[in-house]
């Protein structure tokens, strides 16, 4: 079970979450991973590496600790209004399950009412709950549609997603400038109108 944990060190506090055992068995990987990469892990700057990247993957992975559907439900209100409302650049951050490298960038979601509507701030937190994983932007953009759709029964929900792949930048084609876009509409913005407005909220066009 993860803890929230307020760590004192060189006169400041800051508060982190790990599950112990999960970062010492972590941390023993990560140390065989050193040696086997070429380097000395008992080194002064390698020393604290293991441990300090098992608590890191555990943060960058906290999203599998969180039902997503619950964020939403856990402010759902009801509301007679049936216009499009619109969460855009929200940023988020996730690893690629093909080579857990990073890959960066923002999520514009939409939905359309049908009697109830959600906390804005919740939207936000639905990105984060699934990028918060191991990822492929594909499914990640499918999944955030489906959550939405599934916990409020809108009349459609809209998800356009804009990122850049550190597996493209730094390794393989290596092209740096490249941008992934990915989408997935149900319900009203399967209907052109309905999903051009909705793009022309977000300022931008799917080619």
């Amino acid at each position: 079970m993860e803890e929230y944990k307020i760590k004192n060190e060189n006169g400041y506090s800051r508060l982190e979450l790990w599950n112990d055992d999960t970062t010492e068995q972590l941390a023993k990987h990560y140390h065989g991973i050193l040696g086997l990469l070429g380097e000395d892990p008992s080194r002064e700057g390698l020393e604290k590496t293991p441990v300090r990247v098992a608590k890191a993957m555990q943060f960058l992975t906290q999203g599998y600790t969180v039902d997503p559907t619950q964020i939403i439900l856990s402010a759902k209100f009801k509301e007679d209004y049936r216009e499009m409302v619109v969460v855009k650049d929200i940023e988020l951050f996730s690893m690629c399950e093909h080579h857990m490298l990073p890959f960066i960038g923002k999520a514009h979601v939409a939905y359309i009412p049908n009697g109830y509507i959600t906390g804005l701030s919740k939207i936000a937190r639905v990105v984060e709950a699934f990028a918060r994983r191991l990822q492929i932007q594909e499914r990640m953009t499918t999944e955030i549609k489906n959550c939405i759709n599934d916990a409020l029964n809108p009349l459609g929900v809209a998800v356009v997603i804009e990122a850049q792949h550190l597996c493209m930048q730094m390794r393989g084609v290596q092209k740096q400038h490249s941008v992934t876009t990915t989408s997935d509409f149900i319900g009203a913005f399967e209907r052109e109108k309905t999903r051009s407005e909705f793009l022309n909220l977000i300022g931008m066009r799917l080619h």
